[in-house]
């Protein structure tokens, strides 16, 4: 599921102004010139939206090291523009699709806890908001590398990153509320993932607020 860049799949090919125009016009980039959603999760790592070739220079003189990009690879300018970037600064660009409007399956749970055992911190991850896919993939690493309680990783998800539970976008809470039941009990996440996690079990319980999803989906206009 993750990639690193550059591979035979992931090529450059620059546009100039029709990247910028993707970036900053049909991905909505203009709404992110002044609002980052830029935030510590802990020491090792930070969380944003989708950033700029400046916001990735940054970064570098942070002393970030590997940026996660949850949006996987795309043929768009701002995804050329942010690979150009890490190629003049020397960071490591890893594509990671992760979903905002589903509970994430088996095979995306075990690609992350294999990402945050391989790669070099400090680290940033961002989708295209950083409000759903950044929020979730922020709660999974408190989970899986930290340890830390289902009570502690949820607040990932969270208003304050822009995140809205009331619409689809509320599975990704669903389904850690759902591990608390079992954690509350004594068992841990990976064994809950083994012997007792379904997910179309779990999507089929969540119900969601019309006004909410046309809010997430047409006004915020959400991947």
């Amino acid at each position: 599921m993750p990639s690193n860049f550059p591979n035979s799949n992931t090529k450059l090919c620059r546009n100039g102004l029709k990247d910028w125009f993707d970036l900053l016009i049909l991905d909505h980039g203009f709404l992110r010139i002044w609002w980052h959603n830029f935030h510590k999760v802990d020491n090792y790592l930070w969380r944003s939206n989708q950033p700029t070739p400046g916001r990735i220079e940054d970064a570098y003189k942070k002393g970030i090291k590997t940026i996660i990009n949850l949006r996987g690879v795309r043929n768009d300018g701002g995804w050329q523009l942010e690979a150009e970037a890490f190629k003049k600064f020397g960071l490591k660009l890893i594509d990671f699709t992760a979903r905002s409007r589903a509970v994430p399956d088996k095979e995306m749970i075990y690609a992350a806890k294999k990402l945050f055992s391989s790669i070099e911190y400090p680290a940033l991850i961002h989708c295209k908001s950083g409000a759903d896919r950044a929020g979730i993939m922020s709660a999974l690493y408190l989970i899986i590398v930290k340890n830390l309680p289902v009570s502690t990783a949820i607040k990932e998800l969270s208003i304050r990153y822009g995140h809205i539970k009331y619409a689809k976008t509320g599975l990704l809470d669903h389904f850690l509320l759902e591990f608390k039941k079992y954690q509350n009990e004594g068992v841990s996440f990976f064994d809950w993932i083994e012997k007792h996690y379904d997910p179309a079990i779990i999507e089929s319980k969540f119900k969601t607020s019309r006004f909410a999803n046309y809010f997430v989906n047409n006004l915020l206009n959400r991947e």
